[in-house]
């Protein structure tokens, strides 16, 4: 399996998504920087967290204009499985990757602590290794991450089964109580309809080592190269 991890100018977990991926795979992703236009075939692209271009005018929306967007895009329609994390996802949505908005926070404040999300499906190259509903415990750290999206949309989300996780307490339960930012139907991550694009917003790559206390985050990147390579 090789994988490339896309870093933009203000990209801050673009190294912990190229160690997750390394120890995962056993060899180094691609590190490509976001002013190329191309980069050389993978299985898998990685969008990071961080803060692309100081989250001028809108979180992701600058990013989603660099010149490797159009690459990507093109890769994720020809079905290159890609991953946007926290700032990955808002680009993924700026770029009509995935659909809806990630928009500020309910409480208008910004939110780092550990969350748990249930696993709503598991039959993608994302979450093969997690049993369908198991509950998982990984952090969050985003001032922008309540996702939005229409009546209509979100119908059409829920019915095609699109929603990859949904915030809940850690017996699985879901509330508005453990929604952390205000998404609507707790949903902490999407799909795109064809299952190879998937945004989320809590961080795996920073629960995947004991060292980390934790490794629920792992199942994602195990799932990928036991399904990609």
């Amino acid at each position: 399996m090789k994988a490339a991890v896309i870093v933009f100018p203000g990209s801050n977990c673009d190294r912990d998504m190229q160690v997750a991926l390394r120890q995962t795979m056993g060899k180094e992703p691609v590190m490509v920087w976001h002013k190329d236009a191309t980069f050389e075939d993978v299985d898998l692209i990685a969008l990071p967290g961080g803060f692309s271009y100081g989250d001028y005018l809108r979180c992701g929306a600058m990013a989603a204009k660099s010149p490797v967007m159009k690459e990507v895009v093109e890769r994720a329609n020809k079905g290159v499985p890609v991953l946007g994390i926290c700032n990955g996802f808002q680009i993924l949505s700026e770029s009509g990757l995935v659909p809806g908005a990630l928009m500020r926070n309910r409480d208008l404040a910004f939110v780092c602590r550990d969350v748990h999300l249930s696993v709503e499906r598991n039959d993608t190259a994302f979450t093969g290794t997690y049993a369908k509903g198991q509950t998982i415990r990984v952090p969050v750290a985003h001032h922008d991450g309540n996702y939005f999206i229409e009546d209509d949309g979100l119908k059409a989300l829920e019915d095609n089964n699109q929603v990859a996780f949904r915030y809940c307490d850690a017996s699985g339960a879901v509330s508005d109580a453990v929604n952390p930012n205000g998404s609507r139907n707790n949903i902490a991550g999407v799909y795109n309809t064809k299952g190879n694009v998937l945004g989320m917003m809590p961080h795996p790559e920073r629960l995947c080592d004991p060292q980390q206390g934790g490794t629920d985050g792992a199942g994602l990147f195990e799932s990928l190269v036991a399904s990609l390579s």
